[in-house]
């Protein structure tokens, strides 16, 4: 038997990858289409983007997904092996190391997602302004972003985390606060190399000034590598904000965070390893699959890369 094909696929197929759009929703969807063609080449991206979706999918299902409520405290179950009433076993309190993984998901992927949204808009502005200006402004936005560079990120949040006091909130803005600095970098730089364009100069012309400039010409070109450096970064925000967690500086109890998991498993570690092992494994994925996916951006967004 011949194989059927579905009316219009191979229609739409020419729509997205023709060589002359005849508009702007088709050039953009056909970018598009291009750019999931040479995503889904990387066997690696798509293993972190399965791994990412799954995270959003526990975050998003959690009172589904979870067997009990991870904040109960029952004494009488505490440190159990993996069972069928407990997939992981439990904590030295008593609650369901799985369930807390699942509601987990959610403070994570709160954090990753509010710690970008607040870091990568200010270090965009930073470093596209630094670049297009240039001379003073860029040697005091460039020394102010050098000095945030010369402190270890985590030694950095703790230090803003005691200024502001212990919680999830004063976490995620501690957060950000010390990860701005990478996206200014990678924004000075691709603005250095459009600022002379000729299109620039079109614009510059035309009597557009330099904050129209900025915002509506020179940042646009620089989000795809901060996009890029966004998803590799998000290893490292998950890291710090584990870092805190496990310090108490962090989300507090009763809410399920992986660092408090593994701080609170910590002190039975020899004997019941699962409690601190499961979140310490829940992070190490997670980072891997953010990794793996900001690799196969890179190779999407990256206008140097064949």
């Amino acid at each position: 038997m011949t194989a059927i094909t579905p009316p219009g696929a191979n229609g739409w197929r020419a729509w997205l990858t023709t060589d002359a759009p005849e508009s702007g929703r088709q050039a953009f969807c056909g970018r598009l289409y291009r750019g999931w063609l040479v995503f889904a080449r990387n066997p690696l991206a798509l293993i972190g983007l399965g791994i990412i979706l799954a995270l959003v999918f526990c975050a998003a299902f959690a009172p589904w997904i979870a067997t009990a409520d991870p904040t109960l405290q029952d004494l009488t179950q505490r440190l159990q092996p993996a069972s069928v009433d407990h997939w992981l076993g439990t904590d030295r309190m008593g609650r369901d190391t799985y369930s807390a993984l699942v509601y987990g998901a959610r403070v994570t992927l709160y954090i990753v997602c509010l710690a970008l949204v607040i870091a990568a808009p200010i270090g965009l502005l930073v470093g596209s302004t630094a670049g297009y200006i240039g001379g003073r402004t860029d040697r005091v936005l460039m020394r102010i972003t050098d000095i945030f560079f010369s402190f270890p990120r985590l030694v950095l949040a703790l230090a803003f985390v005691a200024a502001l006091g212990p919680g999830l909130d004063n976490a995620v803005i501690a957060i950000a606060l010390t990860a701005w600095p990478a996206y200014a970098r990678v924004a000075r730089a691709e603005t250095l190399a459009v600022r002379r364009s000729d299109f620039i100069a079109a614009v510059k012309a035309q009597g557009a000034g330099s904050w129209r400039i900025i915002t509506r010409h020179v940042m646009p070109l620089s989000l795809p590598s901060v996009i890029v450096r966004a998803t590799l970064d998000m290893a490292g925000i998950i890291l710090t904000a584990a870092g805190l967690g496990f310090l108490g500086l962090g989300a507090q109890p009763p809410t399920p965070e992986w660092g408090a998991m593994i701080s609170v498993g910590r002190q039975n570690i020899l004997d019941q390893w699962w409690v601190a092992a499961a979140p310490g494994l829940a992070i190490f994925i997670v980072s891997l699959g953010f990794n793996l996916l900001g690799d196969g951006l890179r190779d999407v967004l990256d206008p140097k890369t064949d």
